[in-house]
């Protein structure tokens, strides 16, 4: 696990490796099946055995690229056999360390499962396989008039979002991936294949098999379809930017265009740092403040009631430059620039790693949480970038760090033990929306408490007994 003391050298704050030995006969079973499409060359067990967390650990002993779920069951199969760990790998984005092979063993890349099974209109559903990219599948709804909502920032597999529960810029109108899946196929971790729920809007049959498999990122299954729900396109929409002389400013806005019911669909948070990095990094002439970017989404009498609304609200708190993109193209422009954000922050301080926080408060305490840890991080010295989704109370901080510097990783590891604390006093959580993984497995205790805790493992073990299944994630055994 990692230790979130600020007390512990950085050593402390590393991920705990323990390989377990992968026998070269399952390999060789796995290259006499699979043949080109089961590789140890060095370059792609180093890219599975990596993401955009800032951990470090050997990479898994071999990949399998899986082309079906009949395929992916015989691997896991075969992993369970032989008491081998099994790494699910989607589009390799995850923030927290869930792809890493902690534990060794293979990596099992679903990206090749990329297709649209079925659509189903009238229902407003579709289900796919797991590699299909959130981008990819809202390509090919376009002619039918419907898309799907959930927009976690990057270009993630639908399958990786299912495992982490992930939501993003659309979840303060749109919910969550948990209020958005339907059914799943899964396989388990003795190589059967099962299905949970029904494309039925609702259910009240036996345990909710899908919501547990919803954000158990990877221990309990192995996720091979998902039926998610669909939304009509909008009528209208506009989007717009607006600056703030605070974040303190900006942040009372937001809570007040919640608090009286308005259907904003995107409202995120950037400070006036992160407006510098994006500028120079998307060649944008933002106003370099605190700033809001909000979108709308109704018919076009709606939208402009709402737009309204949230000017009136947004001068009460000295918002000023009110900005529209009402263009697709505009509309692109802004949000590609706030999505690319991530990678600006990392323009900016070349060789760089990203520790990155994702605490999650009731929108109440938002102002009070965020505050104080801004604070916090400007006296620390660090560089960072700030941006937040800030409509349900969730925000992200991304310390740059130099990934050889201890000193640093220690400083940053610190602030992210503070904030979550803090969070977690003002009734909040360690993980809105990118899962525990490795980063936040310290802080689980903490949140949930030692019985819900235990209560966790004990799903785990009865479900997944050798495990087998991305083991020494979200909690240890």
């Amino acid at each position: 696990m990692l230790h979130p003391s600020s007390e512990l050298p950085a050593a402390d704050l590393l991920p705990v490796v323990r390989q377990r030995p992968v026998p070269q006969a399952l390999i060789e079973t796995l290259q006499a099946r699979f043949g080109a499409r089961c590789s140890t060359a060095q370059a792609v067990r180093e890219q599975h055995g990596s993401d955009e967390s800032a951990f470090t650990v050997p990479p898994p002993a071999a990949v399998v690229f899986a082309q079906s779920s009949a395929e992916v069951a015989e691997v896991v199969d075969l992993c369970s056999q032989h008491e081998v760990p099994l790494i699910p790998y989607g589009a390799g984005s995850s923030l927290e360390g869930h792809l890493l092979a902690v534990q060794g063993g293979i990596s099992l890349d679903l990206s090749r499962m990329d297709q649209v099974l079925s659509i189903d209109a009238e229902d407003l559903t579709v289900t796919v396989q797991p590699g299909i990219t959130r981008k990819r599948l809202n390509d090919e709804l376009k002619s039918t008039g419907l898309f799907f909502p959930i927009d976690p920032g990057a270009d993630a597999s639908i399958g990786g979002m299912c495992a982490t529960r992930a939501s993003g810029t659309n979840a303060v109108r749109y919910g969550t991936m948990r209020e958005n899946v339907l059914a799943l196929e899964v396989v388990t971790a003795d190589g059967k294949i099962i299905r949970t729920g029904t494309r039925a809007r609702k259910s009240s049959a036996g345990y909710d098999l899908t919501r547990l498999m919803v954000g158990s990122e990877g221990t309990l299954g192995v996720i091979t379809e998902i039926t998610l729900r669909l939304y009509p396109l909008p009528e209208a929409v506009s989007a717009a930017v607006c600056s703030f002389p605070s974040i303190e400013a900006a942040v009372r806005t937001v809570i007040q265009i919640i608090q009286l019911g308005v259907p904003i669909a995107r409202v995120e948070l950037i400070d006036a740092n992160t407006v510098r990095m994006v500028n120079a990094h998307s060649k944008l002439g933002l106003r370099e403040e605190p700033m809001l970017l909000m979108e709308f989404h109704g018919s076009p009498a709606g939208v402009k009631e709402q737009a309204e609304t949230v000017q009136e609200i947004a001068a009460e708190f000295g918002g000023q430059a009110f900005e529209w993109a009402s263009t697709p193209e505009e509309r692109t422009r802004l949000w590609t620039a706030r999505h690319n954000a991530y990678f600006a922050a990392i323009q900016s301080r070349p060789g760089c790693r990203v520790i990155s926080t994702d605490t999650c408060v009731p929108i109440s305490r938002l102002a009070d949480c965020l505050l104080d840890s801004v604070a916090e991080v400007d006296a620390s010295g660090l560089p960072y970038f700030l941006v937040g989704h800030v409509g349900d109370g969730n925000f992200h901080f991304g310390y740059l760090i130099d990934p050889d510097s201890a000193e640093e990783r220690t400083r940053a590891e610190a602030l992210n033990h503070q904030l979550v604390r803090r969070a977690l006093q003002l009734d909040g959580t360690c993980s809105g929306e990118h899962g525990v993984g490795l980063h936040k497995m310290g802080f689980l205790v903490e949140e949930a408490g030692a019985g819900a805790v235990e209560l966790m493992r004990t799903v785990k073990r009865a479900l997944d007994p050798k495990n087998i299944l991305n083991p020494g994630k979200i909690f240890e055994l």
